[in-house]
């Protein structure tokens, strides 16, 4: 075996396969004593393997013996033995690779191997797969193996209850949906008691089609959207109602914090028109934050200044440079403060609560494998994005599909003709024909041609996963003619039916290129498996997409000098090797615009991870007074500092801003005097001022009792957090839409956006403390507080659109005159759409 392995892998693979080959030699030698045992001897196999794992063992040393226990386990649950090569992929799958496996080569069953050895430490162990139907398959038939050894396994699926969700990630192993798994994660960290929590933290995962999951979707992130947009109602109330005020006597400016108090009297003012008891009651903080807002807006944001008008929209103007910020919006609802101040259209704010990508995601597992008959031609990918190797495992019997070279015709219509003859011709022979499109109107029009010629098939288009497995299994039968999207039944085996090796085995007609070689690859995967006889062609159009971008003119103008008539192909390797070149560049291209997007989603990312961090360290703490004095510490040291710099004598610092901030943020009114303040260090304002607020926080703790405290303590942070997150989400995103326009003023788009989203976010923090520390020492306090969501959150399916519309998944279009989306202020034709 392993000369053949040589021979067709050459060097690259040799060294890990041969290493794997040893094992594999120990696990077979290991077999004739697993036979043996009896079934309870067997099963005792997973508690003898936990204890060594308690004593010091690691999993690779269980390896062999782990593997033997599987294959025994599986030959008499499922009467089916894994295969040495099968044994080779589930060694990669455990050591945290790719292995790349043609169709037909049992990845299912591979997959026991690794799930089985490291479910043994009790972290959990997650399958991975691109819908429910496989998700359930692969519980139920495996499944078994794992309940024989006596482990418990869950499965994953949307619509259940949190407790059936616990459920299924405390079980020893889990099936479930990529988009499932991961808006698990946007979930769990939206919850407002740690109880509510469904996953526990993120050991390993088998990706199943890892291809399609890591590459083809890495595009689209999973987001949890509000049910409903916000009101602006509310802003054009607020602001009607700060029009009204009077400076000094209902609220106080501080120009170097940018910030507005209300005074007391002004606090009256505002509970009066709003109709409400206590403007700082945790009801009212909505009411209490657009106030704020509209305050900001009149009080301190000056048009011309600080932003301008232009087209009916505000347009902020950067501090220190003048230049206006084009796609930049103020976060926290100020821009729409702005906005009703100007009478403009006040935008919706977004209503997005969390956001991931599978990229961000998924690299959070402490160990990540993938499975996939298509993965060599994405390599480079896998290796820099998700740091995975891939490595080919070598098929049990050597492949013998013939794959015919394309032929190319003048025109689509003569193209699906041919085709239609092809398929006429081959049904009756009675041989199976899989024809592959790129999108369901291809496949209608295909499926139009046939019934006029009145052949029956069956039509697939990736809607009803279920149905169409068992139509695509069906599709090696004699005679059985299936139109399937590239898509459609992905991840099912195709068996022949009985007479049909005879016939040439099942045949594939692709009716275009993709872009992308992985997903041509995918659909010639459908024949010749575990050794069968099959074939595969490929008819393209001078017309088709792929052959327009990349020289088409060149070729019909040979076709029309040989005077080529409509439906004469030409049948070149020379074609193929011309389009393979082609669809290189353009899977260079696409891996480049991927990377720029996750180098800014990386941006993000770091701040989800401090923000959820935190969160959660909120959730599980019994107590975060400390959290909370930190808070207002921070607020207090920062106001000082703004008002008492370095490079002033202290004659010049404006002790009266810092004691109208004070009163109106930590203190009562009057609470705190010049005096108290006058002729003393920074450190000892800061000091004096933390004096003050730490006596009124224990009288506050105090009346209410410690128990309500504490839990009052979470309730203002966590909707602190979330709405400042929730506000923060939406201006990144703001920013990230115009930042590419930067590259012409000769800037760095991503350095921007690192460097402005770095001070965002830090703006939110400071956001943040001022707002808990507000309303924990301003706040009326009841005895019956109860945490709230700050809207209510559901998720959209990334793949909504793929039902309707399951057309050829690619990168966004990109006008050819437009800018580059990888941000070098390029045309795109002149960067990455040269080629």
């Amino acid at each position: 075996m392993l000369g053949l392995v040589k021979k067709i892998f050459g060097d690259s693979n040799e060294r890990e396969l041969k290493r794997m080959l040893k094992t594999v030699e120990k696990i077979n030698e290991l077999e004739p004593k697993t036979e043996s045992l009896t079934d309870e001897q067997l099963r005792d196999k997973t508690d003898e393997f936990r204890t060594r794992l308690q004593q010091g063992e690691t999993l690779d040393d269980l390896l062999p013996e782990a593997f033997a226990v599987v294959r025994e386990a599986s030959k008499r649950t499922l009467g089916m033995r894994h295969f040495d090569v099968q044994l080779i992929g589930g060694m990669v799958l455990h050591e945290g690779r790719i292995a790349e496996m043609k169709t037909g080569e049992g990845k299912t069953l591979v997959a026991t191997l690794p799930l089985y050895l490291n479910a043994l430490l009790g972290k959990g162990a997650h399958l991975v797969t691109v819908n429910d139907y496989l998700a359930t398959v692969g519980k139920e038939t495996m499944g078994r193996v794992y309940n024989f050894l006596g482990l418990t396994v869950g499965i994953n699926l949307n619509g259940l209850s949190h407790e059936e969700k616990q459920e299924a990630y405390n079980c020893d192993i889990t099936y479930g949906t990529n988009n499932e798994f991961g808006f698990d994660y946007l979930r769990d960290n939206m919850v407002l008691y740690k109880e509510q929590m469904v996953q526990r933290p993120l050991y390993y995962a088998i990706i199943d089609e890892v291809d399609s999951i890591l590459i083809d979707e890495a595009r689209t992130p999973l987001i949890i959207s509000g049910q409903a947009a916000k009101s602006t109602e509310l802003y054009g109330r607020a602001d009607h109602f700060v029009s009204k005020l009077v400076h000094e006597e209902d609220y106080t400016i501080d120009i170097k914090m940018k910030s507005v108090t209300l005074t007391e009297k002004g606090v009256e003012k505002a509970e009066r028109a709003f109709g409400i008891d206590n403007l700082f009651d945790h009801q009212h903080v909505t009411v209490n934050h657009h106030i704020t807002q509209a305050l900001k807006a009149h009080a301190i944001m000056k048009r011309d200044v600080d932003y301008v008008v232009q087209d009916g929209e505000v347009v902020i103007v950067d501090e220190f440079t003048g230049r206006l910020m084009t796609g930049r919006r103020y976060s926290d609802g100020l821009h729409q403060a702005i906005e009703a101040k100007e009478k403009l259209k006040v935008q919706h704010e977004s209503m997005t609560l969390a956001t991931i990508t599978f990229q961000n995601y998924f690299r959070m597992y402490r160990k990540l494998s993938g499975m996939t008959g298509t993965a060599k031609t994405e390599e480079e990918e896998f290796k820099k994005i998700y740091g995975l190797d891939v490595i080919v495992v070598p098929t049990n019997k050597p492949m013998i599909r013939k794959d015919q070279p394309d032929v190319v015709y003048k025109t689509e219509a003569s193209k699906f003709r041919m085709v239609v003859e092809e398929i006429a011709e081959r049904h009756k022979r009675n041989q199976p024909v899989l024809v592959g499109t790129v999108s369901i109107e291809n496949s209608e029009l295909l499926s139009g041609l046939l019934k006029k010629k009145g052949i029956p098939h069956q039509v697939l288009n990736a809607k009803y996963h279920a149905e169409e497995a068992e139509i695509v299994a069906r599709a090696g039968q004699p005679g059985a003619i299936t139109i399937s999207t590239n898509m459609a039944g992905r991840g099912t085996d195709i068996l022949l039916g009985p007479g049909v090796p005879e016939l040439g085995g099942l045949h594939i007609i692709g009716t275009e290129r993709h872009e992308s070689r992985r997903i041509d690859n995918q659909l010639r995967g459908r024949a010749g498996r575990q050794g069968d006889p099959g074939s595969s062609q490929f008819y393209l159009s001078l017309q088709d997409e792929l052959m327009r971008r990349f020289g088409a003119e060149n070729i019909m103008n040979m076709m029309d000098r040989f005077g080529f008539e409509e439906d004469q192909p030409i049948e070149s390797k020379l074609v193929t090797r011309a389009i393979e070149s082609a669809q290189k560049r353009v899977e260079g291209n696409n891996f480049d615009l991927r990377k720029v997007v996750l180098q800014y989603d990386d941006v993000m990312n770091q701040q989800r991870m401090i923000i959820y961090k935190q969160r959660r360290e909120v959730l599980e703490s019994e107590n975060i007074s400390d959290v909370v004095l930190g808070m207002i510490d921070s607020s207090i040291e920062r106001l000082v500092q703004a008002h008492c710099p370095d490079e002033q004598v202290p004659e010049e610092w404006d002790l009266q801003s810092i004691i109208d901030h004070a009163n109106g943020t930590f203190l009562h009114e009057g609470q705190l005097a010049e005096k108290e303040l006058r002729g003393k260090e920074k450190e000892e304002i800061v000091e004096t001022i933390k004096e003050l607020v730490r006596k009124l926080y224990l009288q506050r703790e105090e009346q209410i009792g410690p128990e309500i405290m504490r839990e009052f303590e979470k309730v203002v942070v966590l909707r602190a957090v979330d709405s400042k997150w929730m506000d923060h989400i939406d201006a990144m995103d703001q920013l990230r839409q115009g930042i590419h326009l930067r590259a012409y003023g000769g800037s760095d788009p991503l350095r921007e956006y690192q460097f402005e989203g770095f001070e965002m976010f830090q703006q939110m923090i400071e956001s943040i403390q001022e707002e808990v520390s507000t309303y924990i020492m301003k706040a009326h306090v009841e005895s019956n507080i109860e945490r709230e969501a700050v809207a209510e959150g559901q998720a959209v399916d990334p793949n909504a659109d793929a039902v309707k519309k399951p057309i050829r998944r690619r990168e966004e279009k990109v006008g050819r005159n437009e800018p580059c989306p990888c941000g070098s202020g390029k045309k795109y034709k002149q960067c990455h759409g040269a080629s």
